[in-house]
This record gives C-alpha cells, structure tokens and sequence, in this order.
C-alpha cells in the first residue's frame, strides 16, 4: 500500500464514522404526527439529578385526611419519594405496581427502615381520591405493612412544582394529562436526595442498598448518564427508549478507534522491524 494512502486511511475511517450515527443534511426527517403536535421539546421533561441536594421539606401539603401537614414533619427516616398524578391510566399506576411489587419483596422493614411517599402533581387532585389510592395500593401488598409507612399527599400547583424542582423531576402539562419520566427518588431522613431509581420495576436488592446508603446520607450515582447517552425521551408514550441511532454511532466510533490503534501500532511494529534489518 502507498505510504501517503497508508498514512490517509486512519482518518478517512475516522470521518467516516464520525458521520454514521448523524443523519444527513440531504435526508428527510421524519414527519410528527401532524394531529398531535407536542407544545414543549423533549428536554422539558425528565430527571435533572440533584444529588446531594436538599429537597423542598418546608413546603405545607394536604394528607389523606384534608390535614395540612409540612412535608420535614413526615420525613423522619428514609423515604422513597414518587411524584405522579392519580388520574393517570398508563405510566403511573405501572410505576406504583412497580413500587407494590418491590414493596413485597424487599428485605427492609416499612415504617422502621424505610417509608413511602406519594405526591400528586396534578392539583385537581383531592384527599379524597388520595385516601382511595392509598386505601387501594396497601391492599396489594402481602407482607405486613402500617398504613403510616405509606402516604398519598396532595397540593396547589406551585406547591408541587416547588418540590419536583427541588429534587430535579421535570414534568408539563398536556391538556387533561401530565407528561412525566418514571422514577423513585430517595431521600435521606434529613431530605437530601441520595438516589435516583428509573423505570417501573425495581430490585429488592437495589432498593435495601438504597435504604441504607440513604440512611447515611449517602449520595450515590446511579445511572442517569447511561440512560443520557443510550436512551432518548419519549413525551409521547411517557417513557425512555432505546436509542439505536445513538448506540451505533457510539459502537462505530469505538471500533474506528481500535482499528485506528491496531493500524498505528502495526505501523509502528513494520518500522521498527525496517529498521533492525538496515
């Protein structure tokens, strides 16, 4: 192979992946749904993480009761907080079976080690329909469990997003409904967040190693980078998916830089042997 074609190839494999996971500026995006157009781009909702930080404790919300309780007074241990709306069908009954389902399995003990809270963010919300929520998710839980281990809270509208925003859980409004990602957040007993978990079904075990680093006040990292770098937020179906474009640029960009690193050193081994036998 010529030296000039030889010393070229690195960089025309390198430019080559570097424009594999981007599509071209010739390529016609896909079309949105032209009946459903989204008001908000996709950065407006999410978890923006706030390890470390101090949730918004101070804030006066409604019990199941109607009773305006501050929100310091019921954090007294470890928390998983969850921030969803009641009258949602889809995403937030998932998230809460999610939580029932770990609820059960778990080997931390409720109202001791650990507690749940559940806060609307949706303001047409009552204490009533929360007293039911609550009343309804207990019953699905088999292990013993006190009804204080787990609270269905409710309040205005700026008293809700004070708290989502203090703990970095971006959401908007669309029309009847509220679009959301899906996450359990603890809390440490003094309101710092310790921990973010994503999705609807969560590990006994990561949930107990929760618990506990959140008994410390220990801010852990979890894995809101990989989800930044390999999954995209779909506002539409509320969730985050799988982004292909992403990984294949991501694996195209490592194995161009291995190739690169083979062909350098092979390059770098023929010239050395060149020059042992001159």
């Amino acid at each position: 192979m010529p030296m000039s074609l030889r010393c070229r190839l690195p960089l025309l494999i390198l430019l080559a992946a570097l424009t594999m996971g981007h599509s071209s500026p010739t390529q016609t995006p896909a079309k949105a749904p032209a009946s459903a157009p989204l008001p908000f781009s996709a950065e407006d909702v999410g978890i923006d993480e706030k390890l470390g930080q101090r949730a918004a404790i101070d804030l006066a919300l409604k019990d199941e009761d109607g009773k305006t309780v501050p929100l310091r007074a019921l954090i007294e241990k470890p928390t998983i907080l969850t921030l969803i709306y009641f009258r949602c069908t889809d995403l937030c009954p998932l998230l809460l079976h999610g939580v029932v389902d770990v609820l059960n399995r778990t080997q931390s003990e409720p109202g001791k080690d650990f507690q749940v809270i559940t806060v609307s963010i949706d303001p047409r919300d009552t204490p009533e329909i929360a007293a039911e929520k609550r009343t309804g998710y207990l019953r699905e839980i088999t292990r013993p469990f006190p009804p204080t281990a787990w609270r269905f809270l409710t309040a205005d509208a700026a008293t809700t997003k004070a708290l989502a925003d203090s703990v970095g859980f971006k959401f908007k409004r669309q029309g009847e409904e509220f679009i959301h990602a899906a996450a359990i957040i603890l809390l440490s007993p003094t309101g710092d967040v310790t921990r973010y978990m994503y999705g609807t079904t969560y590990l006994p075990a990561d949930l107990q190693m929760a618990v506990q680093e959140a008994a410390r006040s220990e801010a852990r990292p979890t894995i809101n980078t990989w989800l930044k770098v390999c999954f995209s937020y779909d506002p539409v179906a509320r969730t985050y998916v799988l982004s292909f474009t992403k990984i294949g640029a991501t694996i195209t960009l490592l194995g161009a830089a291995i190739f690169l690193i083979v062909l350098v050193r092979g390059g770098r081994r023929r010239n050395r042997q060149a020059e042992e036998r001159s």
